[in-house]
């Protein structure tokens, strides 16, 4: 990293979105000023960086903005090449972990809200893609083979959800899905993922919270 670089994220310490930024700093070995912001009352800084969606996560690159989590981890990438690469070089390897990455957001995210919510269709599809993601892993330690990568960087902040998970779908990941578990706790084991996830109990707590007045507001 260049003196002269200035990295800054626009955060939010809940946000696994927000988590992926951090990992992937971290495994960069980049310093960065994290700035959290209150999505009740989004900062002007924020409403100036990301005019089009106004959230986070935002990395401030240089006072230029990057948004998007998938988006801002594969600039991470791209701009500090000088130790842990999370995509490979490979352009058909790239797009398989960019597919992956994707299907993260696009099915575990939507599917963990849906559990969330207590709609019990959602529970059996996440186990079902749960077990998608335990054959694509195998036996390797990560998703992106010996080391961390991109899917591992994209998936990993949501070990942050699965004690919600289990609680509100009544079902358990160590009997559903073993082999994502025992990747979770090697995951865990790095101090990039470590330091960059909060207290697993705070943010139960914190989503229950959310869950709670969700369903206040539905049923009132």
């Amino acid at each position: 990293m260049a003196e002269s670089d200035q990295v800054t994220l626009l955060d939010l310490w809940a946000s696994p979105f927000a988590m992926r930024v951090k990992i992937a700093l971290a495994e960069k070995g980049i310093e960065f000023e994290s700035r959290e912001d209150d999505l009740s009352n989004k900062s002007p800084l924020l409403l100036e960086m990301n005019p089009v969606k106004k959230q986070i996560p935002v990395l401030i690159h240089n006072g230029k903005p990057v948004c998007e989590s998938l988006i801002i981890v594969q600039y991470i990438d791209e701009v500090w090449t000088h130790k842990s690469p999370l995509l490979p070089r490979d352009p058909c390897q790239r797009a398989h972990a960019r597919f992956w990455a994707d299907y993260v957001d696009k099915k575990i995210c939507s599917l963990g809200r849906m559990v969330w919510s207590a709609q019990e269709g959602a529970k059996k599809e996440l186990i079902e893609c749960f077990k998608l993601l335990e054959d694509e892993l195998g036996d390797k330690p990560y998703f992106g083979g010996e080391s961390l990568g991109f899917v591992d960087v994209a998936l990993v902040p949501f070990l942050t959800w699965f004690s919600m998970l289990e609680h509100c779908g009544n079902f358990s990941m160590v009997e559903e899905c073993p082999t994502l578990v025992a990747w979770a706790h090697r995951c865990m084991e790095k101090e990039s993922v470590s330091k960059s996830l909060p207290d697993l109990d705070k943010i139960f707590g914190y989503f229950m919270e959310l869950r709670k007045k969700h369903e206040a507001k539905k049923n009132a």
